[in-house]
């Protein structure tokens, strides 16, 4: 089961400053550049899913544990850990020293778990493996899209212009080649890219001083993988534990458009919360929508009354829970998606958020009193046979990773 220390180092990233030997314009986090690379991942995913050997599971996690790979290499420069990486008994031992780090935290969630963990990492085809260039290439598009930005502060580093040289290289490779092909400016796709990595630029509780900052897209990531996690301890199926990921991933997207509207701004006047929806979908369809307007239904799905549960049965979408989908449901004929998961997982996020504020010494009481209030509702929640109560109550006396 996913243990309070899990959470607490998912958010290791958010204090990684990338780029931090150079001038920077912005602020950029580590956080933020891997839930970049799994919009993007998204993007290429869509474009290739007819591949052979595709698969969004294998995507969804490899994503997790370069992730996690990254959290604990924290200290290595790129270039280093790119050589380590052509050398593969060389980069085996590092992974199996990355692997040691992370046991405490890993072991919990089982071993089939640790043993894709493992693979993910083992795996000698990997120039051949579809799902693997999405991630490399996805990973090179999100690190362009940030030294793009460093470029412009930096006109005269004879750094940067090494770090452009080994980028174009890196993009030449045939593999990524294929798929940067697949981004044609005339489609959109950079665009969308472009428009999700503003939200990178957009700080949650902005109203309020807290450590770690965290944006909305990295609030996204963290979701995104939080609702995985639950959805493999409830045995979800394929299409539905998909579901789940990018629905956390992509549930504030409207935000790209109205910014992050607290919950007590949204309940604070009656129907206000409605009216907000209707305006965000509305300027989905403006903005957003006619970017992509192939994956318009997925991506309505996944932003629009994101935390119902739902079903698809007879060609219509029918609410449910999460108990019933367990029993009735959990095949991926029905397309179904867990609402009230992705909401638990989305609390999850806010509650560390508030609770690392507290730990780094930011005793404000906006933060207690939002921390209590979860401890409080979920107190007695099973969801799936997950005790989610007993979850939030450890998360409350975890402390943070040294």
């Amino acid at each position: 089961m996913i243990t309070g220390k899990l959470i607490i180092r998912l958010f290791d990233p958010a204090n990684m400053q990338r780029w931090n030997d150079q001038i920077r314009p912005v602020e950029l986090r580590e956080l933020d550049k891997q839930a970049h690379k799994m919009v993007i991942a998204y993007v290429l995913g869509r474009l290739s899913e007819r591949e052979p050997n595709f698969s969004w599971r294998s995507i969804i996690e490899g994503g997790i544990f370069e992730y996690l790979q990254r959290l604990v290499l924290t200290d290595l420069k790129p270039q280093l850990f790119y050589r380590i990486k052509h050398k593969q008994k060389r980069y085996d031992r590092l992974n199996a020293w990355v692997y040691r780090q992370l046991a405490p935290e890993l072991n919990p969630l089982g071993k089939e778990f640790t043993k894709r963990f493992h693979s993910h990492f083992n795996k000698r085809n990997a120039i051949t493996d579809v799902n693997r260039q999405v991630l490399n290439t996805a990973h090179l598009v999100a690190t362009r899209w940030e030294f793009n930005i460093i470029k412009r502060a930096n006109p005269n580093s004879a750094e940067i212009a090494d770090i452009g040289r080994e980028l174009k290289a890196q993009e030449q490779a045939a593999d990524v080649r294929r798929l940067l092909r697949l981004l044609q400016p005339e489609k959109n796709y950079g665009r969308f890219i472009d428009l999700c990595g503003t939200l990178r630029f957009q700080v949650r509780w902005s109203h309020l001083h807290r450590e770690p900052r965290t944006s909305v897209l990295g609030h996204m990531l963290i979701v995104a993988m939080l609702s995985h996690l639950l959805s493999l301890e409830i045995g979800a199926c394929e299409k539905r534990m998909v579901n789940n990921y990018f629905t956390g991933l992509f549930h504030d997207l409207p935000e790209v458009l109205t910014r992050d509207i607290i919950n007590p701004v949204k309940m604070s006047v009656p129907g206000l919360r409605d009216l907000i929806r209707d305006e965000e979908q509305k300027r989905m369809q403006e903005k957003v929508y006619t970017l992509v307007p192939a994956w318009k239904r997925d991506l309505k799905f996944y932003t629009d009354r994101e935390f119902e549960t739902v079903v698809m049965n007879n060609g219509k979408r029918m609410r449910t829970t999460t108990d019933r989908i367990n029993r009735l449901y959990n095949m991926d004929q029905y397309n179904a998606r867990d609402g009230d998961l992705i909401k638990v997982a989305d609390n999850l996020a806010a509650f560390t958020e508030a609770h690392l504020a507290i730990q780094n010494g930011i005793a404000n009481p906006t933060f207690i009193a939002a921390r209590s209030a979860l401890v409080r509702q979920y107190k007695h929640i099973q969801l799936g046979g997950i005790p989610v109560g007993k979850i939030f109550e450890e998360l409350q006396t975890t402390t943070m990773v040294p």
